[in-house]
């Protein structure tokens, strides 16, 4: 029997009763920010391209939200190397009692390590990857500046998702989400959060990820039914079994209690040949795609009345 915190199931009650929101996120807009990102070059920690977008980031948030706090520490991986880290928490209408939260990871991977990929291991641009889950965030915190959100958000960009081998270096992976974990900012902790990864590619097919089914099944009825009411069920495909099963930031906030899921497109290319490589580029993504999920995301925000 799935279990459904009750904020939540009062969502879900209200969604097939609600009209479709009006459109608010600009996903031209976002795009852009997608392709400053990819400009920087590669966002691997400690790296001046890393520190570059860094800066940006800092500069865009503390213009958009109410607050911005900075998680800043060093990372000492396995190999013995020290990396400068940063986690940004953008935060909107501090003084709710409820919040949700949206995040993505901002770093891009050292070395290509697709398993079918046989080109050289040079570095991951990141516009799928990286890039994309960004750009919707950043076009989210500009739709929220616009019109303040009656619930408390927090857009969370993490750091260091990518760094190493998800199999043999666990401890280099999700480095800030785990970080992120383990210090939460005081007050409510989130009703639930949604992890946004690869959803900028222009073949988009949205289907529920497995960890998020299992650890927080209502999230996911929340977010896959909301967009079909806004009309993105194309989309959003509920065909839960078929999607992929992922190790990605979601899993360390599920370990702490948070009812996280990963809104993630895991078949990028033809047989996922993009994904890890240096093909993931420009060329592969699309306004369209953001926009679609920038709606989802929005849409969700509004679903909390006063």
């Amino acid at each position: 029997m799935r279990r459904y915190l009750p904020g939540l199931l009062l969502l879900l009650v209200a969604c097939g009763d609600a009209a479709p929101p009006p459109r608010e996120f600009n996903g031209a807009v976002a795009f852009t920010y997608l392709e400053r990102q990819v400009g920087f070059g590669y966002r691997i920690p400690g790296t001046p391209a890393h520190a570059a977008t860094a800066a940006w980031l800092d500069s865009l948030l503390r213009t958009r939200a109410d607050s911005v706090v900075v998680q800043a520490w060093d990372h000492v991986t396995g190999k013995g190397d020290t990396l400068p880290m940063r986690n940004f928490l953008a935060r909107f209408n501090l003084g709710a009692r409820e919040r949700i939260l949206f995040l993505a990871h901002w770093d891009t991977r050292p070395l290509s390590d697709n398993p079918d990929y046989k080109g050289p291991q040079t570095p991951v641009p990141g516009a799928n990857d990286g890039a994309s889950g960004v750009a919707v965030l950043l076009g989210m915190a500009d739709a929220l500046k616009l019109a303040p959100p009656a619930v408390g958000v927090d857009l969370l960009f993490v750091d260091g998702e990518d760094y190493a081998n998800f199999h043999t270096e666990a401890g280099d992976v999700l480095i800030g989400s785990r970080y992120y974990a383990k210090h939460q900012p005081d007050g409510p902790r989130p009703l639930y959060a949604v992890l946004f990864d690869l959803v900028g590619d222009a073949d988009l097919k949205l289907l529920p990820e497995g960890q998020s089914v299992l650890g927080a099944p209502e999230v996911v009825d929340l977010v896959w039914t909301v967009a079909k009411e806004i009309g993105h069920a194309a989309v959003f495909v509920n065909a839960p079994g078929q999607g992929p099963t992922l190790i990605d930031d979601h899993v360390e906030l599920q370990k702490v209690g948070i009812r996280a899921i990963d809104v993630v497109d895991f078949s990028y290319g033809p047989g996922n040949s993009y994904w890890h490589t240096p093909a993931d580029t420009l060329d592969k993504v699309s306004a369209a795609s953001l926009q679609v999920v920038g709606d989802v995301g929005m849409a969700l925000v509004r679903r909390h009345t006063p």
